[in-house]
């Protein structure tokens, strides 16, 4: 797309709220995430989630996520949709993008991909971008 960053992240709070809870099958959750970025990506941000969680560690959710401060020295803010599956704790599948239209300030014109990544090393949020 452009330019690839990636920068540490860390989930600051995590609040599930269920919102349908059956005796059999899935259980459906809203859950309230704050994270802070820190790398080429200085920012704090907010999300909703909805997921859903099956059976035998097994998940999937969809979000959107507005994220305020900078990318590369240049400040303002963006939203992303992004989303994935898990199936028996391990990822099945994940997307996730940038809002056409969401950029303010100086990122007005945002336009890429991103990707959410946790393992041994860390929690890492990479981003591919360029500008409109």
């Amino acid at each position: 797309m452009g330019t690839q960053i990636k920068a540490e992240f860390q989930v600051l709070s995590w609040q599930e709220t269920p919102y349908e809870e059956p005796e059999q099958g899935a259980k459906l959750l809203r859950i309230a995430v704050k994270k802070s970025f820190r790398g080429p990506i200085e920012a704090e941000s907010s999300a909703e989630l909805l997921m859903c969680q099956g059976e035998g560690n097994s998940a999937g959710y969809v979000a959107s996520e507005r994220v305020s401060g900078s990318i590369e020295g240049r400040m303002g803010t963006f939203v992303i949709q992004h989303g994935g599956a898990l199936v028996k704790g391990q990822p099945d599948f994940s997307f996730g993008y940038v809002v056409p239209g969401s950029g303010t300030g100086a990122l007005q014109g945002l336009r890429g991909s991103c990707a959410f990544q946790h393992d041994a090393s860390g929690a890492v949020f990479t981003l591919d971008y360029s500008f409109e």
